[in-house]
């Protein structure tokens, strides 16, 4: 299949089908993670964020929580090792905190497949080829989450982002669905050492931009 047609219009396609598929067949799952998350997390079920799409377009990013609103005593949101539940290390372990992207990639905001929308703070931290990752729609799972996931540098989540982007085929994101089942089934690169889920992005060493 031409990758240029793939990607301007079989690729949508193929998102708009298979999730309001995995919404449909889902749905009974999506009901009882919803009431898990009601009762040991609270109000409210979903985390909602503003992330960077295509073309830097901005959405809001869904998933279910997966950790308290405990405060200090200023009133400031605890470190996210000390907010993160055990249930939540479970939602994250089997990725079904990912499953409401499902309505994201419905909606046109994501893809099955791509590189994963990360902060808008991110946005005047990237050099000029690390601006490749939004010529292309966000995904749900990427090359870099089937290589490590958060267990990598950020260069190295950078680079298979633009190695993603310069090499989108059908083929290679069938390779990365099965990689991704993969991965998830056998619990790799949850977190970075030291952190939660990752470190926070603070800019190239070497910015060329």
């Amino acid at each position: 299949m031409n990758s240029g047609i793939y990607n301007r219009f079989v690729k949508r396609v193929f998102d708009f089908v298979l999730s309001l598929a995995a919404l449909i067949v889902l749905s009974p799952v999506l009901i009882v993670l919803s009431v898990l998350v009601r009762i040991n997390l609270g109000s409210p079920i979903l985390f909602r964020q503003a992330r960077p799409g295509l073309k830097e377009k901005i959405f809001i990013f869904y998933k279910f929580r997966t950790m308290t609103n405990e405060k200090d005593e200023f009133g400031e949101l605890l470190p996210d090792e000390k907010r993160l539940t055990r249930f939540g290390r479970f939602m994250r372990l089997s990725s079904l905190d990912e499953l409401p992207q499902l309505f994201n990639i419905l909606k046109g905001d994501m893809s099955i497949i791509g590189p994963r929308p990360l902060l808008v703070d991110y946005l005047h931290l990237y050099n000029q080829e690390q601006m490749l990752r939004h010529t292309v729609r966000p995904g749900l799972v990427g090359l870099a989450g089937v290589k490590g996931r958060n267990a990598q540098s950020w260069e190295d989540k950078f680079n298979y982002d633009i190695q993603y982007v310069k090499n989108l085929s059908f083929w290679l994101d069938c390779k990365i669905f099965f990689l991704a089942i993969y991965t998830v089934l056998n619990h790799k690169g949850v977190n970075q050492e030291g952190a939660a889920t990752s470190h926070p992005f603070k800019g190239n060493v070497h910015n060329d931009s």
